[in-house]
């Protein structure tokens, strides 16, 4: 049979990532304030789009009224209902319009307007609002707070500037990182002035600053209250011994009993083996959730985004058809039409990410509405998939929903990961129970077991009378994972009055 060559036409199907694609894939997973620096961004990039604040402009008197100056996006969904008790899925969806189609560039004043806001300017001529953390009074940094004392304490230049060295040489927790006699080769001195010039500067404020390990850290502090006798030199020569919860050897070292042990011991919780942290002044940001919920009239739960978190972004086809038609060159009407593209399509995914944050937490919250009410105990086992096939969605779309993502509840605010727990089988074979739920029945037997330390052998019968399934090993993994320590160390530590 000879080969030849031939031209077919064939149809087939294949799953193309385009950047619009990948774009809303990724505007799914980002956190609020991922999505608005994100948005900001876009928002200097491209011309078209703008930011809607609430307070538009109003057209000049006796003026005809603009017509569709901007395109919005679709109507988006607010709130939704979920009714009934447990295991009532029935959902009342309200939709209502986040963002409408008026546009605050409305009339010639509101063109002025459009191309003022443009510029980062504002019509009352006053600064934009700051930031939190350009309210914040800057605090006093370790490096100041310690060259202060240095100026004051030591008046020999020469000693201060090996002070000043000293100090560079500081890590984030006030412990001197690095070689003393570096210091001396660099300066050109003896090393005996260097370390000199270091017993001088340990004594400043905060105590313990400037201490090469941790057992001197403790020791500076300790000398300072007039405590560091040789029991206590002793005690600190073998912290490794402490830290494995070694009292009886630590006792036979230090030639004391096991009440001094223990105030001994209490002494050292006390002091602070990080210094230099409490001059740290770092703002912390606080959690917004993205979704909001609350009980309803009816008994039920009322799950609405929140609006403070959904960036209210609009397309300005005024804009656009002036521009346009005064487009002159292919590359300026290219350029244009793909930046309106773009920002329909931005509109559009967010309004999208919207719907599906919306859609996943809707159906979260009625998986779990006997958490909600009646507490962690009644945590219902789920995973990604049990959320995905209710709703008709792909398992990775509710990953990327869930992550980085808060809802607000009558019991706290929680991240969406939260509610999705491993399943615990039942001892009578009844439903399973939730890994998470398991762990807080865990922690509550333990903290409430008094001078009768039980061991884990004794929480699996507590735990399998109260029909859970589980091994041994698995609650000495969930009681390591939570900090507790295990029921040997336990007992030693009540019998030391810990």
């Amino acid at each position: 049979m000879a080969l030849a060559p031939r031209l077919d036409v064939r149809q087939t199907q294949s799953l193309v990532m385009t950047p619009q694609l990948q774009q809303a894939i990724k505007l799914l997973q980002l956190s609020n304030l991922e999505l608005a620096a994100f948005i900001d961004q876009e928002l200097e990039r491209n011309p078209l789009l703008e930011r809607e604040d609430g307070d538009r402009a109003e057209a000049a008197e006796g003026e005809p009224p603009a017509e569709a100056p901007a395109e919005s996006t679709a109507d988006e969904p607010m709130l939704e209902n979920v009714s009934g008790g447990a295991g009532d899925e029935t959902l009342d969806v309200d939709y209502d319009n986040l963002y409408n189609n008026d546009s605050y560039v409305d009339g010639v004043e509101g063109e002025a307007f459009a191309q003022w806001g443009r510029s980062g300017g504002r019509l009352d001529f006053e600064g934009g609002e700051a930031d939190l953390e350009q309210t914040l009074a800057g605090g006093e940094s370790l490096r100041d707070h310690l060259v202060a004392q240095l100026n004051m304490d030591i008046p020999d230049p020469a000693d201060r500037l090996i002070g000043l060295h000293l100090v560079a040489m500081l890590d984030e927790a006030g412990y001197l990182a690095g070689d003393l006699g570096e210091v001396a080769a660099t300066l050109g001195c003896d090393i005996a002035r260097v370390e000199a010039v270091l017993a001088r500067m340990q004594r400043f404020d905060p105590v313990g600053v400037l201490a090469r390990s941790l057992k001197e850290c403790l020791a500076l502090q300790l000398a300072e209250r007039d405590r560091l006798d040789p029991a206590m030199q002793a005690l600190l020569d073998n912290l490794p011994m402490l830290a494995r919860r070694d009292m009886a050897g630590l006792m036979r070292v230090c030639g004391v009993d096991a009440e001094d042990m223990a105030d001994m011991i209490g002494e050292i919780k006390a002091l602070d083996p990080k210094p230099a942290l409490r001059f740290e002044h770092l703002v912390v940001q606080p959690v917004t959730p993205d979704v909001l919920m609350r009980r309803s009239p009816d008994g039920g739960w009322l799950v609405e985004l929140n609006a403070d978190t959904l960036p209210r972004v609009l397309v300005d086809t005024r804009y656009y058809a002036k521009v346009a038609g005064a487009a002159k060159t292919r590359e300026d009407k290219s350029y244009l039409s793909e930046r309106y593209q773009s920002a329909n399509w931005l509109v559009k995914s967010l309004h999208q990410r919207a719907t599906t944050i919306l859609k996943v937490a809707t159906e979260l919250v009625a998986q779990q509405d006997a958490f909600f009410r009646l507490g962690i105990q009644h945590l219902k086992p789920l995973v990604l998939r049990d959320i995905a096939s209710a709703i008709g969605m792909h398992e990775s779309t509710v990953s990327r929903v869930t992550s980085n993502k808060y809802i607000a509840t009558p019991r706290g605010i929680y991240e969406l990961k939260y509610f999705f727990t491993q399943a615990i089988g039942s001892a009578d074979g009844g439903s399973a129970h939730s890994a998470e739920s398991v762990r807080h029945r865990i922690r509550d037997l333990i903290d409430g077991e008094g001078d009768q330390v039980m061991s884990d052998d004794r929480i699996v019968e507590i735990l399998k009378g109260e029909g859970i399934d589980i091994a041994r090993r698995t609650v000495a993994k969930y009681r390591e994972a939570m900090g507790i320590s295990s029921s040997v160390q336990r007992r030693r530590e009540k019998s030391l009055g810990f």
